[in-house]
């Protein structure tokens, strides 16, 4: 690989964007596609097929084997609320390799005892976002479970200015509906609110703290699957040409 290539790799795991090295086996040609470039690539469907997926593979390209190497960010999954869902949820989403940190101000719930092993911020998101945790991205999920507007909704906001690929906020429908008020007074638009999961979760008949845990687990899932953690700058739904063009498993 040239150095040249490596650096552009780098850097984009580094700012945390996706990108795909192309390696052409024939002549052991490479170039890189960056996700914002994908959307005007001659191969943007199977690029967006496999970015999705988040799988490299083997595929034949006019003839011609190339492997993709896909690059994507690990996701990152900030719960807002140490409560009983909470608990059932960290541990579940750890399973599925996600990294999970958990923000509440209140020291009386976010205790190591009541969460083994997860990253715990005692502090108001805000003020952890200013500070403790990591920039909110595109690859990132963000679950708001407290009822208390004063923590969830400084919470998302942030996750919304950030584009989250997901944004979940538990609550009843009517409970929602005044959120919905007090982020458009905020300034953010009825597409921008839109984006929040509200009632939390699939609808699975959810009761207990763990089977909500589920139905939200799945939801983030779910959007990161079919959305590849946020939308594919610029990717049209599908590239002209491309499927006549191309062979290969996603």
């Amino acid at each position: 690989m040239k150095l040249e290539t490596l650096a552009i790799l780098n850097a984009e795991r580094a700012a945390r964007r996706a990108a795909i090295l192309l390696s052409d086996l024939d002549d052991g040609g490479q170039r890189v596609v960056r996700e914002a470039q994908i959307g005007d690539d001659p191969l943007a469907d199977l690029l967006t097929r496999h970015l999705l997926s988040g799988k490299s593979g083997l595929v034949t390209i006019e003839g011609r084997q190339v492997f993709l190497t896909v690059q994507v960010p690990p996701v990152r999954l900030v719960v807002i609320g140490a409560v009983h869902i909470s608990q059932a949820l960290c541990p579940m989403a750890a399973a599925l390799d996600l990294s999970v940190s958990v923000i509440d101000p209140r020291t009386a719930f976010a205790t190591p005892d009541r969460f083994p092993g997860t990253t715990l911020v005692t502090q108001w998101p805000d003020e952890a976002f200013a500070s403790s945790v990591p920039p909110l991205d595109r690859y990132c999920a963000l679950v708001a479970l407290t009822h208390d507007p004063k923590i969830d909704d400084p919470a998302l906001i942030a996750a919304l200015k950030a584009q989250c690929f997901y944004v979940g906020a538990l609550g009843s429908r009517k409970t929602h509906a005044r959120r919905v008020e007090r982020l458009t007074e905020a300034g953010f638009s009825a597409a921008e609110v839109g984006r929040i999961a509200a009632p939390i979760g699939l609808d699975i008949g959810a009761v207990s703290p763990a089977e909500i845990a589920v139905s939200i687990l799945a939801q983030i899932v779910a959007s990161q699957r079919k959305s590849s953690a946020g939308q594919v700058a610029g990717t049209p739904g599908q590239a002209a040409g491309s499927s006549s063009q191309v062979s290969g498993g996603a």
